[in-house]
C-alpha cells in the first residue's frame, strides 16, 4: 500500500469485474448480450458529425431522458441517466443511504453494493437468501430502523426474480426510506417495478443499456423514480460531474430505445437459448437455479466449481466462478448464441465424463 493513500482507500476492497481476455475465447463470463445493438445505432455512428465533440453535452441529457420517459410511460421529471447503472447506483448510495442506520441487502446479490457501502461509510445489514435461493423479501421488510433497502431483481448472480405483487408488498411495509430495485436483468423475463413508481414515492428503479440493449461498451444507465428522488440524484451528480453522459452516448441510447422490434427479438432469443441450455445442463446432472436473467447459476454434484471453471478455460470457454463460501461450487454462465452454448455443453460433457 502506498504511503500517499488516504485511510479510506487503504480499507477498500474494490469490485473485481469479469475477465476481458485478449485471446479468442467463447466469452460467457460478463453477462453481455451476444447480439449486436439495434441497426439504428450503426447508422447514427456513421452519420455523427464529429464537430459536435468540441462542445459540452447537454448537462440535463434532456433528449435521452425524454426518449426514456416515452419508452417507460413516465414523465421526464421521473428519469435520470448516468455512465452505466454502476454510476447511477453510486449516486444513489450517496443521495439516500448515508445515514446512521444500516442498509438492508441480501447476503448474496450484486457484489458492487458492499464496495459502495465501504466507500461511503454505509453499514450493511445482510439477510440470507431463503431455502430456494430467493431474496427474502419478508426479512428485508421486517428489519428494524434502516437507511434503506437495495437488491437486484432478477437477483445477481442467482437469477431469481420476485413478482410485482411481492415487491409491492415490500413497499407497503417500508415507507420511510428509499427502496432501490436494481433491474439490470429485468428484460429477460421478469416484471419491472417501474409500474409502481407513481404510487410509491420512495421507490427508485435502476436499469442499464448494457444487457438487453447490447450496449455494454457504451456505459449508459438510468434510474426512474419520483421527482423528489431524481432531484436527489441530480444534486449528487452536479456536485461530482455536471456532464456525465456524452453527446454521442445520448444519441446512441435514443436510437436503441426507438427500435422495439429489435429489442424484443434479441431478448426473446436469449430467453429461448437460456431455457434450452438449462435443460441440457440438467441432462448432464447439473443443478440449475431458475433464472429470469441472461445467465444461469449452476453446480454439478460430482465436479467442483473450480475444476469446471479451469476445464472450460482450457477448452476456450470462459465463465464466471465466484470464490466465496456460499458460491464456490457454482458457475455463472452467461447466455450466448446457440453455437456458443453448444460449445459450452460439448466442453462440459468432456469434463464431466
Amino acid at each position: 500500500m502506498s504511503q500517499y493513500w488516504s485511510p479510506a482507500v487503504r480499507e477498500l476492497t474494490p469490485y473485481v469485474p469479469g475477465e476481458q481476455p485478449l485471446e479468442q475465447v467463447i466469452k460467457l463470463n460478463t453477462n453481455e448480450n451476444p447480439y449486436p445493438p439495434a441497426p439504428g445505432v450503426s447508422k447514427a455512428l456513421r452519420n455523427y458529425a464529429t464537430d459536435h465533440l468540441r462542445l459540452y453535452p447537454d448537462p440535463t441529457s434532456y433528449a435521452l431522458r425524454t426518449a426514456l420517459a416515452e419508452s417507460y410511460g413516465v414523465s421526464v421529471a421521473e428519469t435520470f441517466v448516468g455512465n452505466g447503472s454502476d454510476e447511477v447506483l453510486a449516486f444513489a448510495f450517496q443521495a439516500f443511504f448515508c445515514h446512521d442506520a444500516p442498509l438492508d441487502v441480501p447476503s448474496i446479490t450484486y457484489s458492487f453494493y458492499p464496495v459502495y457501502a465501504n466507500l461511503y461509510g454505509v453499514t450493511l445489514r445482510k439477510h440470507p437468501l431463503n431455502a430456494q435461493w430467493e431474496v427474502d423479501i419478508d426479512a428485508l421488510a421486517s428489519a428494524s430502523e434502516r437507511s434503506g433497502v437495495i437488491f437486484a431483481n432478477p437477483n445477481a448472480p442467482t437469477g431469481h426474480a420476485h413478482s410485482l405483487e411481492t415487491i409491492e408488498a415490500l413497499l407497503k411495509r417500508v415507507t420511510n426510506r428509499v427502496v432501490l430495485i436494481d433491474e439490470a436483468y429485468v428484460d429477460f423475463g421478469a416484471e419491472s417495478a417501474v409500474a409502481l413508481v407513481e404510487r410509491y414515492p420512495n421507490l427508485l428503479v435502476t436499469g442499464t443499456f448494457s444487457k438487453s440493449r447490447s450496449l455494454a461498451g457504451l456505459r449508459l444507465g438510468y434510474a426512474i423514480g419520483s421527482p423528489e428522488l431524481i432531484d436527489g440524484l441530480q444534486r449528487v451528480k452536479d456536485s461530482f460531474n455536471s456532464y456525465p453522459v456524452d453527446s454521442l452516448a445520448s444519441l446512441i441510447g435514443i436510437e436503441a430505445l426507438k427500435d422495439e422490434e429489435h429489442f424484443n427479438a434479441c431478448r426473446n432469443n436469449v430467453i429461448t437459448t437460456r431455457e434450452r441450455t438449462r435443460q441440457r445442463l440438467e441432462q448432464l446432472g447439473f443443478e440449475v437455479l431458475p433464472s429470469k436473467a441472461n445467465f444461469v447459476l449452476a453446480q454439478h454434484p460430482n465436479v467442483e466449481g473450480a475444476q469446471l471453471f479451469a476445464g472450460l478455460r482450457e477448452r476456450g470457454v470462459l465463465v464466471r466462478h465466484f470464490n466465496t463460501d456460499a458460491l464456490n461450487n457454482f458457475l455463472r454462465i452467461t447466455i450466448g448464441t446457440d453455437d456458443e452454448m453448444d460449445s459450452l455443453i460439448e466442453a462440459l460433457e468432456a469434463i464431466c465424463r
